[in-house]
């Protein structure tokens, strides 16, 4: 009988190497009938869960809690910390022009030192495009692309710059198109490759959720005012003045077009729907 390791997603460190080992030697003395399969079993049921256990951990250790607040200035930050306000961007950057704010208090600006040549590009070298999305006038979101020159050139020598720059863990999840993505305390860090070069993206997540409780409220709020508007004209239907068609026993609403046309002679007031169909009258097609 062959002993078979259990295949456990862990990470690789000193502890989960020397397991690995005392698993082969034990393989090699069961294969050769020198240990019983006893022996093998309470081997496994002392070492593995304390191994588990180290790995979750590690695993924990590695998880990023730094909110904005604990984020030192890096150079490749550029300036820009979230939390800056329109007039402080516009001090730094004198030909910015902000966007329209929506209805959710939501604008949105870019700056490219790389096509706009009244951008200084000895401050900003090496760099595509900036984008700032902002809420209520404070900035939110920051999106930085580098261009091929920049020192990094792939998204792992990238995450290592910025893990390093910012003082956050290595704690990066892997994400679309090849990227790395990591959830900190109250922000998200997004690392990809752009015609290129390099980005990466910090988002205020309280911010974003602050949106998305507005959009929300917005969707309510339309929803009860078409549920309104629906019960008006039901309303309007059952109490508001109908004029009848004695000729073709129809009924229309007292504003549309067809009832005015009906001769004066074929014309019958309703007070509502209710005493129009009692009549024998039925409602016509259109301006319902």
């Amino acid at each position: 009988m062959v002993l078979f390791k259990v295949a456990v997603n862990i990470p690789v460190t000193p502890t989960n190497r020397i397991l690995d080992q005392r698993l082969d030697q034990l393989s090699v003395l069961k294969s050769n009938g020198l240990v019983s399969l006893r022996v093998v079993a309470k081997y496994l049921s002392l070492v593995v869960p304390i191994t588990l256990f180290g790995a979750l951990s590690i695993s924990a250790q590695d998880k990023c809690t730094q909110k904005l607040t604990d984020l030192p200035p890096a150079s490749e930050m550029l300036g820009f910390h979230l939390g800056m306000m329109k007039d402080e961007i516009k001090a730094q950057v004198p030909q910015v022009v902000f966007g329209r704010t929506d209805e959710f208090g939501i604008s949105k600006t870019t700056i490219n030192p790389d096509f706009d040549p009244r951008i200084d590009k000895t401050r900003f070298q090496g760099v595509r495009t900036i984008s700032l999305d902002f809420l209520d006038g404070r900035l939110t979101s920051l999106w930085i692309g580098y261009d091929s020159s920049f020192k990094a050139h792939s998204v792992d020598d990238f995450l290592k710059v910025i893990s390093e720059s910012l003082h956050v863990p290595n704690a990066w999840a892997s994400w679309k198109s090849g990227g790395r993505q990591m959830r900190c305390g109250d922000f998200q860090l997004t690392i990809t490759t752009v015609a290129g070069g390099p980005s990466f993206r910090i988002l205020d997540q309280a911010a974003e959720d602050i949106i998305a409780a507005r959009r929300d409220a917005k969707e309510q709020q339309d929803a009860a005012a078409e549920a309104g508007d629906t019960d008006n004209d039901t309303r309007k239907r059952q109490v508001g003045d109908l004029i009848g068609d004695n000729h073709n026993k129809t009924y229309y609403p007292a504003g549309c077009q067809p009832a005015n046309e009906i001769p004066q002679s074929n014309r019958v007031a309703f007070k509502n729907t209710e005493e129009a169909e009692k009549a024998g009258f039925k409602a016509a097609k259109g301006c319902h």
